[in-house]
C-alpha cells in the first residue's frame, strides 16, 4: 500500500529573495515599532497574500496588518514590480478605499474569503495576523459582519 505524501504549505518568504526578505522587515520593524516582533510574519503573509491574490478570480484583501507589509513593499517599487510580474505577470496595484463613508471595521467575512483562498493555494496562514478571519471556512453564516447574508437582521 503507497502513502500519499502532502506537500507542506508554502511561505511567503521563499517566494522572494532573503535579502530583500531581511530589507523589508527591517524596514516594517523601523517604520513600525509596534509590529516589529512580528515583521518576519507579517512580510512572509504579505507575500503569500499577494502571490494568492495575483490569480484569484475573485478579488481578496489584506488584514490591516498585512497592509502595512503591503505599504512597506510598495516603498521597494523595482523589487515589488520583479515579483508581480513573476507571480502575475502585471503589476498588483494597491487601491485604497478613502471614501469616509466607509470607514468601518474590516468585514471578516471578506477577509474570511481572502484566507480560505490563501490555504487553497497551499499558503500557511498565520491566524494572529489575519483575526477572526482565519476560522472562517468560507462562507459567511453566522458571521454578523454586515455580509450580504449576514442571518442577523439589522
Amino acid at each position: 500500500m503507497s502513502t500519499l505524501a502532502l506537500s507542506p504549505p508554502r511561505t511567503g518568504r521563499d517566494l522572494i529573495d532573503p535579502g530583500l526578505f531581511a530589507r523589508l522587515t527591517t524596514r516594517l520593524a523601523t517604520d513600525h515599532p509596534d509590529l516589529a516582533d512580528m515583521a518576519e510574519r507579517v512580510v512572509d503573509q504579505t507575500f503569500a497574500f499577494l502571490a494568492t491574490a495575483a490569480t484569484s478570480a475573485i478579488p481578496l484583501r489584506p488584514s490591516r496588518t498585512i497592509d502595512y507589509g503591503w505599504h512597506i513593499a510598495l516603498m521597494y517599487t523595482r523589487d515589488y514590480a520583479d515579483f508581480c510580474q513573476r507571480a502575475a505577470g502585471r503589476f498588483l496595484d494597491h487601491v485604497p478605499d478613502d471614501d469616509p463613508a466607509r470607514d468601518r471595521p474590516v468585514n471578516v467575512c471578506a477577509l474570511g474569503t481572502t484566507v480560505v483562498a490563501m490555504r487553497q493555494a497551499g499558503y500557511e496562514v498565520d491566524a494572529d495576523l489575519w483575526g477572526h478571519a482565519a476560522d472562517c471556512n468560507g462562507k459567511c453564516s453566522q458571521c454578523y459582519q454586515g455580509c450580504h447574508d449576514d442571518p442577523r437582521e439589522v
